[in-house]
């Protein structure tokens, strides 16, 4: 099976491949895999499908995760592949260092990851790793060495994700201000600045469900 005939796939069950990596004798966990593959929404379309899903309507916790194990590990175990997913630790899967590896998925600016397609609303519902070797497309460069405004750097209202690093603290205090309110309703404004973010065809009820989550995470 090629590249070509797993993002068909994935796109069938409102997945996008989002880049992949040969992995070595030094990934911990991923022994004897040819391939990881990177997963995330495959948007516009994504939010649709999943609020008609069964885990959406039973109302019960987590259900954006609980639907990424059964898709996913229901096609993993269709093609003879490990699913590995973002959640479910600690231990965690490295995530942000796999999404590096894949030379598709950059650090932004303020250290957000950042991809050509998806921009800084890039994330991740799992990863599967092949047992074959198949090679992705060679990567584009990171769209951020031809953004000359950078205006992620300075998007930020308070001031909490910059260069230096993440408050996320003083991230979650805002978001129960008045002034947090257009974030709530629309997602990060850093992940909004960005002008691959604003081709992308991500839905604002999606991102408002998930800065609700992060609001309430303790």
């Amino acid at each position: 099976m090629n590249l070509a005939a797993l993002q068909e796939e994935a796109q069938a069950l409102h997945l996008s491949i989002l880049g992949g990596f040969h992995p070595t004798d030094g990934d911990t966990g991923l022994e004897g895999a040819g391939t990881l593959l990177m997963l995330g929404p495959d948007e516009p379309g994504f939010w649709a499908a999943f609020t008609q899903s069964p885990e959406w309507n039973d109302r019960s916790p987590d259900p954006v995760d609980r639907w990424s194990e059964r898709v996913i590990g229901a096609w993993a175990d269709r093609i003879g592949a490990i699913p590995f997913y973002p959640f479910g630790g600690p231990p965690y899967h490295p995530f942000y260092t796999w999404a590096l590896r894949t030379g598709r998925i950059h650090a932004s600016p303020v250290n957000f990851l950042v991809h050509d397609v998806a921009g800084l609303f890039v994330s991740f519902r799992g990863a599967l790793a092949l047992p074959q070797r198949i090679d992705p497309p060679k990567p584009p460069p990171s769209p951020c060495l031809s953004c000359a405004d950078q205006p992620c750097r300075t998007a930020c209202p308070i001031g909490a994700l910059t260069a230096e690093g993440y408050d996320v603290a003083a991230c979650k205090a805002y978001l129960g201000t008045p002034g947090g309110g257009e974030s709530l309703s629309n997602g990060c404004g850093v992940r909004r600045s960005c002008p691959v973010s604003q081709m992308y065809g991500r839905l604002p009820v999606q991102s408002a469900y998930h800065m609700a989550q992060f609001k309430g995470a303790s």
